[in-house]
């Protein structure tokens, strides 16, 4: 196949590929040594896609990918689409117990994985005909052939990290992949020209985008595994990579004084992007003085609606600390609990209204109904049934119009009769410059003020000393934001998207001082 240029309007999420703009001989796709044209991607996914259908897959059936990010995932879950699926992307990382689950719970009727992937799922979790293990099967081209499915239809169950109970899937449609890919492609400028690096997991949301955003466009997506900063590093010059994504973790690893990020020099990198929460602000201004033609978006999303806000780069230096405005063709609105518009620097609910709202939570109708309400302040008209997502984040907006994130609704703290933020203590621990990461959180006290915990990896563990903090703490912070206790780690738990985990840390800190 050769020279494939775009049919018109995309509907589908195959329509990314099948559509795409790049010629059919261009690298689509480099994983290690390997390297994969549009063309070749094509070939395997439609058979694939025939491998699937021959053994009775049906349109709208849920197809489970449990793979490690590479071109066999790509092309497993692109044949799903072709033949009609909806695909169920399993993090690779997790382990049988929460596999299980995902499959059980998401009713996979197939479950695409490989050897290696295999040991962490048991064949009591799915029918033993829907296992396609991609070690023991030959794929070849089949005959093409088509399927009803329409924009409006699921394309995908994201399943939630879990952090706060068992994880949730939600239901994206064909027009949510779409419109988010095209919507963030337009504001990153994204062409053919660019070469994406993927560090994150196709399960997150913020992952999936970018291998979508990069085959839209007909750009090259270079899958980095590995999150040593000296071997994303040499992946970033050998690959002329052009745009990187990452969350604030990484990007902490990255500016290490251990990493050579910050001596080395990327002549073709052109932006990066940070979501999945605040990228502190000491990070931010290190990036652009090392850095200063590198463009710096930081962007806010919620799985629910995928992305929300972006701030350009040109509003970096004077307002590093800030999720901006909305991305195009969504509207945010921040509503006090009556629904009403709040006004500047008043703080409110994030609600998101557009085209990327998603279609709810798989067989979960009372959270679905909790989260995904009509519009809080359209009662009449044809605005008056559009669904819109109430976030649970608390934001304020500024003077001009630009967001600030506070915190989650649900992790407020209440100390000294002030409602505090975790990230509010979080970022004035961050500005000691004595820490590397800081997670903050409470822990309740019988009716009294709960106990204001920060756990902490410093910079310097060896001249680090506990008492300097806290007399920064004394020196800076109000007494109400002043953490109580400070618990020392080497590192900390992630989530699979590579977020700190809260409630682990939350759970072990509890479990380790009451056993002391």
């Amino acid at each position: 196949m050769s020279g494939i240029h775009r049919k018109g309007t995309l509907y589908t999420a195959s329509d990314i590929l099948t559509g795409g703009r790049a010629p059919g001989e261009k690298t689509a796709i480099v994983d290690g040594q390997r390297r994969i044209s549009y063309s070749e991607l094509i070939d395997q996914a439609e058979g694939y896609a025939g491998l699937l259908r021959n053994q009775g897959l049906e349109n709208g059936q849920r197809v489970a990918i449990f793979l490690r990010r590479s071109i066999e995932a790509v092309t497993a879950l692109f044949a799903t689409y072709l033949a009609g699926g909806v695909a169920v992307i399993i993090n690779d990382v997790l382990r049988p117990k929460q596999v299980n689950y995902i499959l059980e719970h998401s009713e996979a009727s197939f479950l695409i994985s490989d050897s290696r992937q295999m040991l962490y799922a048991s064949d009591a979790a799915i029918c033993k005909k829907g296992i396609i293990n991609l070690d023991e099967v030959e794929i070849s081209r089949g005959p093409s052939f088509s399927n009803s499915t329409i924009a409006a239809d699921l394309a995908l169950i994201i399943y939630t990290s879990g952090s706060t109970g068992l994880p949730k899937g939600v239901m994206v449609s064909h027009y949510n992949l779409v419109s988010g890919a095209q919507i963030v492609a337009d504001y990153l400028n994204l062409s053919a020209d660019d070469t994406l690096i993927s560090l994150l997991p196709f399960s997150f949301d913020y992952g999936l985008n970018q291998l979508l955003t990069a085959l839209l466009v007909g750009g090259t997506l270079v899958i980095q595994r590995s999150t040593f900063p000296p071997d994303i590093c040499n992946t970033l010059q050998r690959e002329k990579v052009t745009g990187m994504a990452g969350v604030p973790t990484l990007w902490l690893q990255l500016t290490d004084k251990h990493s050579p990020f910050t001596e080395m020099t990327f002549p073709h990198l052109r932006y990066v992007t940070n979501s999945g929460g605040r990228m502190p602000e000491h990070v931010v201004r290190l990036i652009r003085t090392t850095y200063p033609h590198v463009d710096i978006y930081l962007m806010y999303g919620l799985t629910e609606a995928f992305r929300s806000t972006y701030l350009s780069p040109s509003q970096i230096d004077c307002r590093p600390t800030s999720m901006g405005k909305a991305v195009p063709n969504v509207e945010i609105l921040i509503v006090d609990e009556q629904g009403q518009s709040c006004g500047v620097d008043e703080i409110g609910e994030l609600v998101h209204r557009g085209a990327t709202v998603s279609m709810g939570y798989w067989r979960d109708p009372e959270t679905t109904a909790r989260v995904f309400r009509s519009h809080p302040q359209q009662h009449t008209g044809p605005s008056s049934h559009e669904r819109v997502v109430f976030s649970g984040d608390l934001v304020k907006r500024d003077s001009d119009g630009y967001l600030y994130y506070v915190g989650r609704r649900d992790e407020l703290i209440k100390s000294q009769g002030v409602r505090v933020s975790p990230e509010e203590i979080e970022h004035c621990i961050f500005s000691s410059d004595l820490v590397s990461n800081v997670v903050a959180f409470a822990i309740g006290a019988g009716g009294y003020d709960p106990e204001i915990v920060v756990a902490i990896t410093p910079k310097d563990s060896v001249s680090f000393r506990e008492q300097t903090l806290r007399d920064f703490c004394t020196r800076e912070m109000p007494p109400y934001l002043r953490p109580r206790s400070i618990w020392c780690l080497e590192d900390f738990p992630l989530t699979p998207s590579g977020k700190p985990d809260r409630v682990h840390l939350r759970s072990t800190y509890v479990e380790t001082h009451q056993r002391a």
